[in-house]
């Protein structure tokens, strides 16, 4: 596969997984119904982002240095979590009663929550910081990105009016930073980014 067919189909991935974003933030504001369907959009988002954002970080691998590297293994555990916990609450806890799912979000599990939160707010802003420093991916779409997913990090921590907001900032960053790399799809080889990096 080249690097354009990668980036393309990243592009569009980011684009499907911001969009499905917007949607569950949507359906927990109380403007999408609660139905099977739109709990089910909510764990493939996740998904999605993760080829996503390994696009992000090829793109700018050169510039982007160790702490670029730091930043995308972060984030991406991160990202892998929440992919499991949103799993998890929408395939299982959703069926359960409210005892229950209160049972397992206080209990053994609230540990592993609070984890995956922390690494994937770490991850964000290492990111993000390495990615602003390499100047390849949109600067405006990387403060989106970094306040937005940062917001979304700390759930349980913010009221839910914060952590929506996050939500709703975290995915204008994502279709912005995805539409850039629709555009490095384009160029050619010689000139897309990561080639300019490895020439230097």
């Amino acid at each position: 596969m080249t690097e354009s067919m990668l980036y393309r189909l990243a592009a569009i991935a980011g684009l499907t997984g911001g969009g499905l974003t917007v949607l569950a933030a949507a359906r927990r504001a109380g403007l999408v119904p609660e139905n099977a369907l739109t709990h089910a959009l909510a764990p493939p988002a996740t998904a999605l982002l993760l080829f996503t954002l390994t696009a992000f970080y090829l793109v700018q691998r050169g510039s982007a240095g160790r702490v670029g590297l730091v930043g995308f293994v972060l984030n991406h555990l991160g990202l892998s979590g929440l992919f499991a916990i949103e799993f998890l609450t929408h395939a299982v806890l959703q069926y359960q009663d409210a005892a229950g799912r209160e049972r397992i979000l206080t209990g053994p599990g609230r540990p592993y929550f609070l984890v995956v939160a922390l690494i994937f707010l770490i991850g964000v802003l290492v990111f993000g910081f390495a990615s602003w420093r390499a100047g390849v991916l949109p600067r405006g779409a990387l403060v989106l990105y970094a306040a937005g997913l940062s917001a979304a990090a700390l759930r349980t921590s913010v009221p839910e009016a914060v952590y929506l907001g996050g939500l709703l900032v975290g995915s204008a960053g994502v279709l912005w930073l995805s539409t850039a790399l629709l555009g490095y799809s384009r160029m050619r080889p010689s000139t897309a980014p990561s080639a300019m990096s490895r020439r230097n």
